[in-house]
């Protein structure tokens, strides 16, 4: 199969593919649609994430649908929504010009009852997520009776989610004879249970070494100390001012935690997470799609279906447990004959886990040293000069001004000007990074004869200085409590907060503290300095169609059971013990009887 005119598409279908430009098959679909359109076996198809694995099994199944029959013929499975909607909407491009073809997706967070009539009206394709499809077959709202061919796309990923139970209620509705099809874009051995229960004589089909990374990415290591890690992400944003990329993070907690921080610190990032609202993960993936975000914090989980095909960057904040995941995070970048860059943020004890990959995947990293503030002010610098140097100047807007401008700028020098203008936009990096400190593990500047004597010197001059800070920090921040009639309803989250916070006292310097989100209503600290004029910004804005109040509100008060508690370890620790409650009964005994 040389290009796509070589097999035998309807005429609708070949004609939507010419409108996409699909003219030459990747090897994926090479291999897979000529082996779908002629036989009925079942088939295990391994290709890395961006190699076309949709089109390989979506084009097939539009072409092999009954479309005289409305029932359910193809039941495609993927592991989250978003790549439920994606395979959704990929399928209905190819199948523009079909009539009477139904594909209906199927998956939580979304109305069920819209879903069901979908299904009724017409659903030759069904395109489900594990927990929404076996719901729906036990409610008996979808029959797959008649489904002639089931559709595992990455498979892998839905068993390490935990869907095992859930594919084999669905696997076992399926009759034997009807064809199986496992996508992934890994084949680990868990697969193979799975395989062995349900596939009969299944071919393979791998296009490329199973677990090679692409040749167009880039694998760095920075080693640092764990507590640095956020510092390598903003040193790696900053040492890239046109960054387009995904920093991957292992939980929710520190997915959150790390937008958040990036967010305060005045860097264009938002945060994709499980605990997210299904209209707060499409927001937030339609702007980074557009490329409104350059930096989109993620797990590996939240990130699927996320299809990007000109990221820059990938940054491990956490290397993966599974080396395999490493391979499928870092195929994100490199696509379509692009360059692109995988870093991972690792420290010493996970030299192990770097060799793993290096192994399974057939990568080299590369061991590069964290840049220094004297780096990132000199790309800076020069990013600065050359957008300035190729700005589009539209004489006719900028014309009326030219003789007041020459009034304020008068006296002058050429020299004094540049340094003007730089300094404007420059100032905020070179005060930042004046000072930075080297944060790599075993660089040149960390090391001197001393080894030992060293290590030991900044052991101690650390936990000063630490000491110091929090010492100084809780001197100095003084936290002041607001109510503020937003929650989650409102889809706030913290980052929103912040931002709203943010732009509306048009300061980023001032220290935000603990952060709860309500259903209708929010709490949130902020360094009384700030707290006179927080009202006045915040009260009367509009947020997502409220009206924001907010007041002063102050903490709990602990309960009298605590205070009680308290009070008497206070007691004990004087020496004013209570007696023994059997002692005390033994002596009543003793004076009863004397007094009798």
């Amino acid at each position: 199969m040389e290009t796509f005119n070589d097999i035998k598409l309807s005429k609708q279908i070949a004609k939507s593919l010419n409108e996409l430009g699909f003219v030459k098959p990747t090897p994926i679909q090479a291999k897979t649609i000529p082996l779908l359109m002629d036989s009925n076996n079942d088939l295990i198809g391994s290709a890395q994430t961006g190699t076309g694995k949709t089109a390989a099994f979506g084009i097939p199944s539009i072409h092999l649908t009954d479309l005289s029959d409305s029932r359910t013929q193809t039941l495609i499975l993927c592991p989250t929504r978003e790549l439920c909607m994606q395979v959704t909407s990929d399928i209905k491009t190819y199948s523009k010009y079909v009539d009477n073809l139904g594909v209906v997706p199927i998956y939580g967070g979304a109305s069920m009852e819209v879903q069901i009539r979908a299904i009724k009206k017409r659903s030759q394709i069904v395109v489900g997520t594990p927990g929404r499809t076996k719901d729906l077959l036990k409610r008996k709202k979808l029959f797959i009776d008649r489904v002639e061919r089931v559709i595992l796309d990455e498979a892998d990923e839905m068993l390490s989610m935990g869907f095992k139970d859930d594919l084999d209620f669905i696997l076992s509705k399926i009759s034997t004879d009807n064809q199986k099809l496992f996508f992934s874009a890994t084949m680990p051995k868990k697969l193979s249970s799975i395989v062995k229960q349900y596939m009969n004589n299944p071919v393979t089909v791998a296009v490329d070494p199973v677990n090679t990374a692409s040749s167009n990415v880039k694998h760095i290591v920075h080693m640092v100390q764990a507590r640095d890690r956020y510092e390598v992400v903003k040193r790696i944003a900053d040492i890239n001012p046109t960054i387009y990329g995904i920093v991957f993070c292992r939980t929710r907690r520190e997915t959150k935690d790390i937008a958040s921080k990036l967010v305060y610190d005045g860097y264009n990032a938002d945060a994709l997470h499980g605990d997210l609202s299904q209209s707060q993960r499409d927001d937030v993936m339609r702007k980074f799609r557009k490329g409104q975000l350059q930096l989109l914090v993620a797990t590996d989980v939240a990130s699927r279906g996320l299809d990007v095909n000109d990221l820059s960057h990938i940054i491990n904040f956490n290397l993966p447990d599974d080396p395999e995941v490493y391979t499928h995070r870092s195929g994100r970048t490199g696509r379509a004959g692009r360059k692109g860059i995988s870093i991972a943020i690792v420290h010493s004890r996970e030299t192990r886990k770097v060799r793993d990959i290096e192994k399974l995947s057939g990568v080299r990293f590369e061991k590069k040293l964290v840049p220094t503030g004297e780096d990132i002010c000199k790309k800076q610098l020069f990013s600065l000069i050359e957008k300035i140097k190729s700005v589009q100047v539209d004489n006719e807007k900028i014309e009326p001004f030219i003789e007041i401008i020459n009034e304020k700028l008068e006296g002058l020098t050429r020299e004094q000007l540049i340094k003007q203008f730089v300094s404007a936009e420059f100032n905020r990096f070179v005060s930042y990074y004046k000072n930075a400190r080297d944060i790599n593990i075993n660089s040149k500047d960390s090391r001197d004869g001393g080894g030992r004597k060293k290590r030991n010197r900044d052991r101690s001059r650390n936990s000063r200085d630490k000491s110091r800070n929090n010492k100084d920090r809780s001197s100095r921040v003084k936290f002041s409590r607001f109510h503020i009639n937003v929650g989650s309803k409102n889809n706030v989250n913290p980052v929103k907060l912040i931002g709203l916070i943010n732009d509306n006292l048009k300061s980023k310097n001032m220290e935000i503290g603990k952060i709860e989100i309500m259903k209708a209503f929010s709490f949130f600290e902020i360094d009384e300095k700030f707290s006179k004029s927080l009202a006045g910004a915040l009260n009367g804005k509009n947020f997502n169609g409220t009206i924001v109040k907010i007041e002063g509100s102050r903490p709990a008060p602990a309960n009298r059971k605590d205070r009680t508690r308290k009070d008497s370890f206070k007691k004990n620790r004087s020496g004013n013990r209570p007696k023994n409650r059997l002692k005390r009964s033994m002596d009543k005994r003793k004076f009863r009887k004397k007094k009798n």
